[in-house]
Formats: structure tokens, C-alpha cells, sequence
């Protein structure tokens, strides 16, 4: 899962923090009145069914208000398992009526807006914070308690929540009351706090699971895993325009760079070639040594759509990839003897099967089928014809209208194992490859 930024507007939150959800259902999602009693049998029983992390936040907080305890502010922190991410957050309060769902990138580790927070404490030494916001001393103690004394509020307070003991994840309280908490509020909001603690747990590891899956397999794969498809065989015969892109010379690199190089070259390719592709609603399956397997199904965007997806990310990849050569970015700018990074692209339509393939203890979730060893022939033939990007002509045919204006027949070429020429067509911008 890779989250998307929305706009935070009427808060405000740091650079390494992302707001990917808001819910604005306010006050009117709970009883208007609500005993500690009833929250706690909400815990057991009606929130045991939420499979949503920001509506239970949500909902608990504002039934937690409605039983009489004074929080006006109150966030939720946890780690989790993620390439660019190293935790979620939810933060909710009184002021605004909303509870946003937050994503920390890596950079928030070296943040001084992190590492002066209160909440660093809690996650990294599992320490309990109270800090009394009335006193000079308190409201001192870190930008944030400054922030909140101005605002009003009297006391914060930030602990671990953890029901295994093995992961410092956070919980955060504020309030505006005069005084600050009671002890016999915290009192009787402990043993609330200790059953919300376990429906934390539970959608961690959900969390997690669907961050691993997603990460390693792809949206689509990783969804069917997650729902059941984990046997020999399991899977589905799909339509679909199936993209495979090879990097060139790839050889060439490996004798000039060192391992390491090599690595952050690699990665820049296949960031650029997926980014086009996931950005257009294709599904990327696998990274093949130098290559990348994706498709772009029918049965989610329809033909015409999955056509002109997967041409139009096959050039926008080529595209960056031009750029790059020109200005490359910080991760691979000082490494000598890489360029050019050019790619053979090749778009190829038919059935293929989609699913689990392998060992029985050991599985795969890809594609295979004809269509796929075809659309291997079809990028061999870039070389040959020094073209970056050829496309085959069911691909040509489903395209809309306006692109397949751009595109050129190159003529009937017949592939290594199949009976008869196919017409193979390319862009007429992409002209020939410098690098065959």
C-alpha cells in the first residue's frame, strides 16, 4: 500500500506525515448518552466487528466523551512493516470534530519535530508522559506542549499500548478541563483502555499482512492471498494486455559497476517502469532480473482502457527514462559509467492465467499462459528492430481512437513458436532505438 496525500486542510501536520483518510462523522455516530459500562460492552461485542482502525478510533473516543470522560484531543500511534513507511497514526479531537488516518514516512526518524516530541519517549523507551500544560515548566517542555497550553488544554498525557508487550506502539489524551484528568477518571478509564489495546493488536497484524502481501505481490495478488487463494492452483483465467520491459545492456552494467551500483541503478529503472504502470491502473507482478511483468486487466478497466493504459505508461516510462540520463537523480548522479538506461517495452493482449503457481510449500502468484511467452518474443524483436516500445495488433486494434493515431505499422514479423506472422506495430515518436 502505497498511501496517497490529501489535503489536510483546516490542520496542519509536518512534512513526514501524510493524511491518507478523514472521517467528519462528529459526535452523531455514538449514543447521546453513555455509561463507562456501555463502552465496555461496545468493546466486547459491536466493535469486535469494525475492520476499520479509523471509524473504531473514532467511535471509541467520542463514546468515551459521551461517558464522561473530559478527552478533547487524543492520537494513535503504531508501527508496522512498510518499504517507505514506519508507522500509521489516527488523531482525533473535539475542536474540528474530525479523525484523520496519517501515514510517517522514513524521514520522520531524523525529524526534530518527531525526536523532541513527547511520543518519542513513549515508542522508543516505552515510558508513560503526563505533563501538567498549566505550568510554565510543562507548557515549556516541547514544542507540542507548547502548541497545545496556547490552545487551551491542561493536561497531556501519552503512554505505550501494547496487549503483547513486544511492539511500543502509543496512545496520546488531552484535555481541556480545569484540573486536568481525575485520578479516578484514569482510574476507570484503565480497564477501557486495556480492551481497546487488543482490537489495536488484532488490526496491526492485519495491517501488516496486507502491507507484506501488497509489498511483495501487488494490490490484486496480494488482495486474493490475503482473501484465501493460498493453494496450488488457485487463480483464475484473466484477459488482459500483459507489459514486459528489459532493461538494456544490463550485462554491460554488471562488469562496470560494483554490487552496490548496480543495485541503486536497478532500482531507479524499475521505480520509473512501475510508477508509469501503477499510476495508469496496471498491476506490477514481478521483477525478472532486469525486467518487469505487469498487466493491465480487462475485467477492471475494459479493453479499449487497458490498451491505451499500458501504451501510454510504456511511453511515459521511455520518457523519464530519457530524462534521467539527463539529470539523474541523487541516488545514482555520482556513479560513473551507467548511462544511457534505455528499455525495450513490449504490449502484447490474450488470455493468461492468474494465480498460484509453484511448489506446494513454496508458491508463486503470477501470470502465465501463451500471451505471456508471445509478448516475450514480440520484446526480443526490439533489438532487433531498434525500437523501444512495439506493440502487437490486438493491442494496436483495442487502443481509443485519438492514440492509435500515433502509432505505425512496422509490418508482419514471424515470433519463435508461434505458427503465423503477427503485425507488430510502434509509436512513430519513439523512431529507433539508439542502443539496439
Amino acid at each position: 500500500m502505497t498511501p496517497l496525500a490529501l489535503d489536510p486542510a483546516p490542520r496542519s501536520y509536518p512534512s513526514f506525515v501524510i493524511l491518507t483518510r478523514r472521517s467528519n462523522r462528529g459526535a452523531s455516530c455514538v449514543p447521546e448518552n453513555q455509561s463507562l459500562e456501555d463502552v465496555k460492552q461496545w468493546l466486547v461485542r459491536e466493535a469486535t466487528g469494525i475492520a476499520d482502525v479509523l471509524l473504531l478510533f473514532e467511535e471509541y473516543m467520542w463514546r468515551c466523551r459521551a461517558a464522561g470522560i473530559p478527552v478533547d484531543r487524543s492520537t494513535l500511534h503504531v508501527g508496522t512493516l512498510h518499504p517507505r513507511m514506519i508507522g500509521f497514526s489516527w488523531s482525533w479531537n473535539t475542536d474540528d470534530g474530525l479523525c484523520d488516518e496519517l501515514a510517517a514516512t522514513m524521514e520522520a526518524r531524523g525529524s526534530a519535530a518527531y525526536t523532541r516530541n513527547p511520543l518519542f519517549r513513549v515508542i522508543a523507551e516505552g515510558e508513560v508522559i503526563e505533563v501538567q500544560l498549566t505550568t510554565e515548566e510543562g507548557a515549556a517542555s516541547s514544542p507540542l506542549m507548547e502548541e497545545l497550553a496556547q490552545n487551551g488544554y491542561t493536561e497531556y498525557v501519552a503512554m505505550p499500548l501494547s496487549a503483547a508487550g513486544d511492539r511500543q506502539n502509543a496512545i496520546t489524551f488531552a484535555t481541556k478541563e480545569p484540573g486536568g484528568f481525575s485520578a479516578e477518571i484514569k482510574a476507570k478509564a484503565g480497564p477501557l483502555l486495556d480492551v481497546f489495546a487488543l482490537h489495536v493488536e488484532r488490526h496491526i497484524f492485519q495491517r501488516i499482512a496486507q502491507n507484506v502481501v501488497e509489498t511483495y505481490l501487488g494490490p490484486s495478488a496480494g488482495a486474493r492471498v490475503l482473501r484465501g487463494e493460498i493453494r496450488r492452483g488457485d487463480g483464475e483465467a484473466i484477459k488482459a494486455v500483459v507489459f514486459l520491459s528489459d532493461l538494456r545492456d544490463f550485462t554491460g552494467l554488471t562488469d562496470r559497476l560494483s554490487g552496490p551500483e548496480v543495485s541503486a541503478v536497478l532500482n531507479t529503472y524499475f521505480e520509473t517502469v512501475a510508477n508509469a504502470v501503477l499510476s495508469r491502473g496496471g498491476d506490477v507482478l514481478k521483477f525478472i532480473g532486469d525486467g518487469i511483468l505487469a498487466v493491465f486487466p480487462h475485467d477492471v478497466l475494459g479493453r479499449s482502457a487497458a490498451a491505451t493504459c499500458a501504451f501510454e505508461a510504456a511511453r511515459e516510462a521511455l520518457k523519464v527514462l530519457e530524462t534521467l540520463n539527463r539529470e539523474p537523480p541523487d541516488a545514482i548522479a555520482r556513479i560513473d559509467g551507467w548511462r544511457p538506461l534505455r528499455a525495450g517495452i513490449a504490449l502484447h493482449e490474450g488470455e493468461v492465467f492468474f494465480g498460484n503457481v509453484g511448489a506446494q510449500t513454496r508458491l508463486d502468484f503470477t501470470v502465465i499462459g501463451r500471451a505471456v511467452n508471445e509478448t516475450s518474443r514480440v520484446e526480443a524483436l526490439c533489438k532487433e528492430l531498434q525500437r523501444a516500445l512495439l506493440l502487437t495488433e490486438p493491442v494496436y486494434s483495442a487502443l481509443e481512437s485519438e492514440t492509435r493515431a500515433d502509432v505505425m505499422l512496422i509490418g508482419a514479423h514471424k515470433l519463435r513458436g508461434v505458427e503465423k506472422p503477427i503485425q507488430i506495430y510502434a509509436p512513430a515518436e519513439c523512431g529507433r532505438s539508439r542502443t539496439p
